[in-house]
C-alpha cells in the first residue's frame, strides 16, 4: 500500500513573469515500510519537495495524498494544514528546545495535542528506550553529544506514531566518523520499526546505504529513480552516471557502432565502450568508475597509455592520477585506485568494455 503519493507537482517561488519554477511536474510514491531518498545537487528541488509534502511550502498544481487522505489538490485549491497531516519531521538543525529536557522536548507535541499525562509518559518512555535514550530523559540538549541530539530529534518525530517520517539531511551536522555510525543506526532503526521514510540528502553514499529506492532530482524533475544498485550500476543518463560514484570522463569521437558496442577515439588511444542513453551522434562522452580502471605496466586490451602524475594515500588504497597534454594542448586525465604507491612512469590503463559507458 502506498503511504505517500505525489502526482504532477509544480511549485514556483514568486509569481507572475518573475516566478522561479522549482518543481516541474514531480510524481512519486512511497510504499509502506519503504525508505526513499531524494538525492540531487543544490537547487534541484529535493528539500522543496519534502517541505511541500510536510505542508511547509505551497505548490501551484498537482496532488499529494498521505495514505487515503488528500492533503493537497491544486485543482480544488485545497491544502491541509501541516499540523493535521500526521507526519514526523526531523530537521537538519534538529531544532531542539534548549531550555527543555530530553523528555519535555519529545513530549512537547503530545502536550499540544492535549494528550493525558499518563499516556504521554508511556509514549515518551517507549520511544526513548527504542532509540537508546532511556537514561537521558532529564538531560538538556547542551549536555548531549551530536549523535544523541540527532536521536532526540528522531524520537520527537516518532512519538506520534506517524504514517510517514520526513528526514531533511538528518546526518549533515555530524562529523565524518559519527555520520558512519549514525547511518547504520538509522537504517537499522527504520527496518526494525517498519517505518515509511522520505529522506533528503546530498550525500550519495548516505542515500545508497539507508534507502530502498533513490529519486535523483535534476533541475526540478526526476532524472531517474530505482534501487541504489540499479542507479549505480545501470544509469540511464549521463547526469545520473556522473552524479553517482567517483568517475572518469573522456571526450571521444565515434569511429564505429555495432549494436551496443561503440568504438571511440579518445586522447591516448582507441577503446570500445557500451552504448547508453541513446546517443547516435558522431561524438560521445565516456564514463567509467574509478574502481573499474585497471593499471598495468604492459600493453593490455582496451587500454590507453598515460604517464603517472601523482598518487594520494586514502588509507586502504592509493588514488592515482594519470595525465598527459597532447600537441594541440588538450589535456586528458584518468584516475584509478592502486593497492600501493606507484613509481613514476607510463602505465597502461585498462577500461573494461562493459564498465565504460558511452553517452
Amino acid at each position: 500500500m502506498s503511504e505517500l503519493t505525489v502526482n504532477d507537482l509544480h511549485l514556483d517561488y514568486g509569481s507572475g513573469a518573475g516566478a522561479n519554477p522549482i518543481l516541474k511536474g514531480v510524481s512519486m510514491q512511497l510504499q509502506r515500510g519503504e525508505v526513499v531518498a531524494l538525492l540531487g545537487p543544490s537547487g534541484s528541488g529535493k528539500t522543496t519537495l519534502l517541505r511541500a509534502v510536510a505542508g511547509l511550502e505551497s505548490p501551484k498544481a498537482g496532488t499529494i495524498d498521505i495514505a487515503e487522505r488528500r492533503v493537497f489538490d491544486g485543482a480544488r485549491n485545497y491544502e491541509m494544514p501541516a499540523e493535521e497531516r500526521n507526519l514526523g519531521l526531523v530537521f537538519q538543525s534538529y531544532a531542539l528546545w534548549p531550555h527543555k529536557t530530553v523528555f519535555d522536548n519529545v513530549a512537547y507535541g503530545l502536550k499540544l495535542r492535549r494528550m493525558g499525562g499518563t499516556e504521554i509518559a508511556e509514549r515518551v518512555k517507549t520511544v526513548l528506550s527504542q532509540l537508546g535514550l532511556g537514561h537521558l530523559g532529564e538531560r538538556f540538549p547542551h549536555q548531549l553529544s551530536g549523535g544523541q541530539q540527532q536521536r532526540v530529534a528522531i524520537a520527537r518525530a516518532l512519538v506520534y506514531n506517524p504514517q510517514v517520517i520526513l528526514l531533511d539531511e538528518p546526518l549533515s551536522n555530524l562529523d565524518a566518523k559519527l555520520r558512519e555510525e549514525a547511518r547504520a543506526f538509522l537504517r537499522e532503526l527504520i527496518v526494525r520499526l517498519g517505518l515509511s521514510a522520505l529522506m533528503v540528502t546530498h550525500d550519495q553514499g548516505e542515500a545508497m546505504a539507508i534507502s530502498d529506492r533513490i529519486l535523483l532530482l535534476n533541475n526540478g524533475k526526476i532524472e531517474q529513480q530505482g534501487t541504489p544498485q540499479s542507479m549505480y550500476q545501470t544509469p540511464d543518463t549521463l547526469f545520473t552516471a556522473e552524479f553517482m560514484g567517483s568517475n572518469n570522463r573522456l571526450k571521444g569521437k565515434v569511429l564505429q557502432r555495432d549494436g551496443q558496442r561503440v568504438t571511440l577515439q579518445v586522447e591516448g588511444g582507441t577503446v570500445v565502450a557500451s552504448a547508453r542513453g541513446g546517443n547516435t551522434g558522431n561524438e560521445a562522452i565516456g564514463i567509467i568508475r574509478l574502481e573499474q580502471v585497471r593499471i598495468a605496466d604492459h600493453q593490455t586490451d582496451n587500454a590507453i597509455r598515460l604517464p603517472l602524475s601523482t598518487c594520494m594515500y586514502l588509507g586502504d588504497r592509493w588514488e592515482c592520477l594519470f595525465k598527459a597534454t597532447s600537441a594541440d594542448s588538450t589535456t586528458v586525465g584518468l584516475r584509478a585506485y592502486a593497492p600501493h604507491k606507484l613509481e613514476q612512469g607510463e602505465y597502461w590503463l585498462t577500461l573494461p568494455e562493459q564498465a565504460l559507458w558511452a553517452f
